[in-house]
């Protein structure tokens, strides 16, 4: 397996367009498009908050009920969240438009919006914007980087990854693009994701290999601990590699496990990174848990906490923060054995050891914290397990960038 240029038409028989549709934004792409040559098997995940946007119904009818795809429209700048009647009907129109403009059934478009909460759809637009698109779909590289542009809201950049890899002597090609900076916080995934795979396999086991994978990867970041309403993850597979379907358990679907997992955790460290206002990625790391669920409830404990966050921000090795956060995790552990360290490009430091400040430089420790990428590295000494979680630092533009996003 090799990570490889593209996104979600870098796999055989996908192709993507964008435009600007002027939904809210001037000056740039604001929807695009997803279109495979034949029906996807599709499965998905959504989020878990109980308001829940009209393309999040929408999509979950049809990834549950219908379980094949072969669309999916994505619009930036308004939600369509708490909109009633009316937005659920807008997914329709909007599926609609893709039927006539593309010739297939209603119940094969998957849609997706990310924006405001509260308004409506400028439906003409949209419609509008599936005409334009269903021309201009392109095999291209190129066609699903500018998707990946087109989705974007405060994001600052295009998030995209794609993997080759062998299944039955055949290459098989997985990419995908997301879109994710603010409203970030585990319970799903936190995002617009869009993930596409030539390979052959059954919809059983591509639904299982999403849902387990999501656990390790999309629901360990958090940016800000604000749930969103139109959280959505969705990954669609046609077939067209060729290789030999998938349809037990075994060395190759442990194959395609190994590369969706690739690119989910690639994502999910983009997003995280790009958190709204962010200058790091901030890794938190423990190690010898007793068990897995104390280690992924101690390192998101210490990820989401805002004290340790705006430390990160100043360079500060504030350590008490990260002890504290790990003290009201509601996970036992013994503070007098354990170990915490810093680390980043610029080397390794150990902050604290044995309920007591190890002696360590705070000049070489600032140095290490000055990295746009900072990990805190916790161990327990207690089990085996592990666990990673990623978010960013806290800075003044993210109350600059939320204060204003409805103006």
């Amino acid at each position: 397996m090799k990570m490889t240029e593209g996104g979600v038409t870098a796999a055989k028989g996908f192709m993507s367009a964008c435009c600007a549709a002027g939904i809210k934004y001037r000056g740039r792409t604001d929807m695009a498009m997803i279109w495979s040559d034949k029906p996807c098997r599709v499965a998905g995940t959504f989020t878990s908050n109980l308001v829940k946007a009209a393309c999040v119904l929408w999509d979950r009818q049809i990834v549950e009920e219908t379980k094949t795809a072969q669309a999916v429209v994505i619009n930036a700048g308004i939600a369509n969240a708490c909109t009633g009647r009316e937005g659920f009907g807008y997914c329709r129109k909007t599926a609609e438009s893709v039927q006539k403009a593309m010739g297939v059934p209603v119940n094969q478009v998957l849609v997706a919006s990310t924006g405001v909460i509260g308004m409506q759809l400028p439906i003409e637009k949209i419609m509008g914007g599936v005409k334009r698109m269903s021309k201009t779909l392109d095999h291209s590289l190129q066609a699903g980087t500018e998707s990946a542009k087109a989705i974007m809201t405060t994001d600052t950049k295009k998030k995209e990854a794609a993997v080759t890899f062998t299944i039955g002597g055949k290459k098989v090609t997985m990419g995908g693009m997301c879109k994710g900076s603010g409203m970030i916080h585990p319970n799903m995934c936190t995002m617009l994701g869009f993930i596409t795979t030539d390979c052959a396999i059954s919809r059983r086991l591509l639904v299982k290999a999403l849902k387990s994978d999501v656990k390790d990867t999309f629901n360990m970041i958090s940016v800000d601990g604000d749930m969103s309403t139109n959280d959505t993850l969705l990954l669609l597979a046609n077939g067209e590699a060729g290789n030999p379907e998938i349809t037990k358990e075994g060395a190759e679907f442990e194959t395609f496990k190994k590369a969706l997992h690739e690119i989910d955790e690639t994502l999910a460290r983009m997003m995280a990174g790009d958190g709204e206002g962010a200058t790091a990625l901030f890794e938190v790391k423990v190690l010898h848990a007793a068990n897995e669920k104390q280690a992924k409830t101690l390192a998101k404990s210490v990820v989401t906490s805002t004290l340790t966050k705006a430390a990160i921000f100043g360079h500060d090795a504030n350590w008490g923060r990260i002890l504290c956060a790990l003290g009201y995790s509601g996970e036992k552990f013994d503070p007098e054995n354990m170990e915490l360290w810093f680390q980043s490009k610029k080397g390794k430091i150990l902050i604290y050891k044995n309920g007591v400040a190890a002696s360590y430089s705070e000049e070489k420790a600032t140095d290490i914290l000055s990295c746009d990428a900072v990990t805190a590295v916790v161990d327990i000494r207690m089990g085996e397990a592990q666990a990673t979680a990623w978010g960013c630092d806290l800075t003044y533009d993210y109350v600059r960038i939320n204060a204003d996003y409805r103006s």
